[in-house]
């Protein structure tokens, strides 16, 4: 995949020296990059930095050169150190916040697009950073996304160097793919030539055993790039991508080529007519299940940016009509790869333009819509080149972390979603104050709220006092209500917020995820002391605190539940310090917090403070500070029950 956006770059990488060579003419480094060795180039400039000389401008050309041999995300810190150098790079602002956002950086990223919008000098580029901002920007929502697909390597096919672009030879069904693990080393990227390869699999279901074997000589050639061969449902007529050697001009880089199944043997490869452009390339061909239109890509004229997918109807033997764009629904202002259609006919490409993880990612077209395939179809990386077996499982390729080097290919299976479906189990009881045990109530209605109030369904409790509801699918917090005559209402929230299961950990499609809960009933008794607990005060304070006002709020959620009543709130101090004092003291404090609740909308006439000092200990002849904290407390009785 690097060799395709590699040598579409070699042809104007003379360009970016305009201007820069050395007072004594061009550097050696130059002239590597100047005609695409950029891995030479690459290490003969890191030498130039390391020696002092032209930093600022030499650290531009590692970037670019990174750049250009499709690393981008290595390229990063040698952006920021042109552009803290003062490099004099008009670009380095656009393509520093594109190295950001491949190496898995999008705010950042984003941020610096921002700028260069702003600031930059190249107005076409500071027009494209608006839009590679709002790109990044919505990349970042995207790395919680995580679907429930399964990818695996194909260990058995990858090696060190390139493996990517599979496809199906109809008649033998073997598994065809392009790699770079023999011959000579290409300059451009210091990897090796791609080549044609095949293999029968053993187990078709796991895609797994079998030996790699590389295709005929027709196919692959020393100095070229050979890859992406697709072939027509009938198996006559198989197209692949190849790169000219560079020794001749008439067309440019890369090409589609076509061979054709005769008398039993392929004929020798040759130009596809009438699909190919003479000044762009054109690569990554794919068929349609029916074999009656080609996809592919090209950096043509007249697209919307980088490279675009297109498409060519086959009108008779090796005869296609004139490419069309599929417009710039797919296609962006970056670059559109790598074109597949599933079974189901729905099309599949890579692309950078469209809100991603990194670097390409692959999307599919649904209702409509281009769609991010989410991790772990997706990484950081390079995720391209997707191929279907079946409907369901296929093959991509990679440069992700963990790999065997380079690109690799990986089996994926689209499996099932697997379902949740929420339920609160609970049970109502009524608590017996004097004994401490609770008994179940049955045939008592118990209601079901959203958090904002909204009533949702009501149930009747069962035996035992037991009953249960089905909640939404989506996480949420609910509370749950009972009233009975003579009681305070029962109350309790349930909340279904972070208890959805990981996929791998669901056993069915539907899985039931039940929550239990219990509410309590309590009789209502007239000056009946009911201890509010956690309310603190700093010292010599009657302040209201932030953890004290949020237990206050529960008692404000009583007297709301419980419209009839009518409370007392008194406030205790323990016996150290003078009397006078403590009972000044929780009266202030009583008050303080009478003063809270009667905020929250509390009508004043049903709350009373009253503050009681030392008068009324729980535990008598306190010495412990235990002892003295049980005493200090504050309280609330029932006075009167509205008829």
């Amino acid at each position: 995949m690097k060799t395709y956006i590699l040598l579409g770059a070699i042809a104007g990488s003379a360009a970016l020296l305009s201007g820069c060579a050395t007072s004594g003419g061009m550097s050696k480094a130059d002239k590597r990059f100047a005609q695409g060795e950029y891995e030479t180039a690459i290490a003969l400039y890191k030498r130039e930095v390391a020696k002092g000389r032209n930093v600022a401008q030499y650290n531009y050309r590692i970037a670019e050169a990174y750049r250009l041999s499709n690393r981008l995300e290595q390229a990063e810190p040698y952006y920021k150190a042109a552009l803290d150098g003062k490099a004099k790079a008009p670009d380095a602002g656009f393509r520093y916040g594109q190295a950001l956002r491949a190496a898995g950086k999008p705010e950042e990223a984003a941020t610096q697009f921002e700028a260069y919008a702003q600031t930059g000098s190249n107005r076409t580029l500071a027009e494209q950073a608006e839009v590679a901002a709002r790109i990044a920007r919505a990349s970042s929502a995207l790395l919680a996304l995580r679907t429930n697909d399964e990818v695996l390597p194909l260990d058995q096919i990858n090696t060190p160097a390139a493996e990517f672009s599979a496809t199906r030879m109809p008649e033998t069904r073997e598994l065809v793919f392009a790699s770079g693990r023999e011959g000579k080393v290409f300059q451009g990227n210091g990897e090796g030539f791609n080549d044609l390869y095949a293999i029968r699999f053993e187990d078709e279901q796991k895609l797994s055993g079998g030996t790699v074997r590389k295709l005929e000589p027709i196919f692959n050639s020393d100095n070229r790039h050979e890859a992406s061969a697709t072939y027509s449902p009938d198996g006559k007529m198989m197209v692949f991508a190849r790169s000219n050697d560079g020794s001749k001009k008439g067309y440019l880089s890369v090409d589609l080529w076509v061979s054709y199944f005769r008398n039993n043997a392929w004929t020798e490869p040759e130009i596809l007519r009438g699909v190919n452009s003479s000044t762009a390339d054109e690569f990554s061909p794919v068929f349609s299940p029916d074999g009656q239109t080609l996809y592919f890509t090209s950096t043509r004229k007249g697209g919307f940016g980088g490279n675009d997918l297109y498409k060519s109807i086959l009108e008779g033997p090796g005869r296609f009509s004139t490419p069309e764009n599929l417009g710039d629904q797919i296609n962006t202002p970056g670059n559109e790869n790598f074109p597949a259609i599933a079974p189901d006919g729905t099309l599949y490409f890579s692309s950078d333009g469209h809100p991603g993880l990194g670097k390409l990612d692959i999307f599919k077209v649904q209702k409509g819509k281009v769609v991010n395939l989410g991790a772990p179809i997706n990484s950081n990386g390079d995720d391209f080149a997707p191929f279907f077996t079946s409907p369901r499982v296929g093959v991509f390729a990679s440069n992700r972390a963990g790999g065997k080097g380079s690109d690799d290919l990986y089996l994926f299976r689209e499996r099932p979603y697997k379902y949740v479906a929420f339920y609160v189990d609970g049970t109502l009881v009524e608590r017996n104050d004097k004994t401490g045990e609770s008994a179940p109530v049955l045939n008592e209605t118990v209601t079901l709220y959203t958090n904002t109030g909204q009533k949702l369904q009501e149930v009747t409790t069962g035996p035992s006092g037991k009953f249960s509801m089905k909640l939404d699918t989506a996480a949420a917090t609910y509370s749950l209500i009972a009233n009975r005559s003579g009681y305070f209402t029962a109350r309790n929230s349930v909340s279904t917020i972070g208890r959805r299961p990981a996929q791998d950990a669901l056993p069915d499609l539907m899985n039931d995820v039940r929550v239990p809960v219990t509410l309590t009933l309590t009789k209502i008794e007239k000056n009946k002391a009911i201890v509010v607990d956690n309310i603190f005060y700093d010292y010599d304070k009657a302040d209201i605190r932030p953890d004290a006002a949020t237990e206050l709020d529960k008692l404000v959620q009583t007297l709301n539940d419980n419209p009839r009543i009518t409370i007392e709130l008194s406030s205790h101090t323990d016996s150290r310090g003078k009397d006078a004092y403590n009972m000044a003291l929780s009266q202030r404090r009583a008050e303080s917090a009478v003063a809270y609740i009667i905020s929250k909308g509390i009508d004043k006439s049903r709350i009373t403070a009253k503050g009681y000092g030392e008068t009324r200990p729980v535990i008598r002849g306190a010495k412990t500070e235990e002892d003295y904290q049980r005493n200090r407390r504050t309280e609330f009785k029932v006075t009167r029950i509205a008829e």
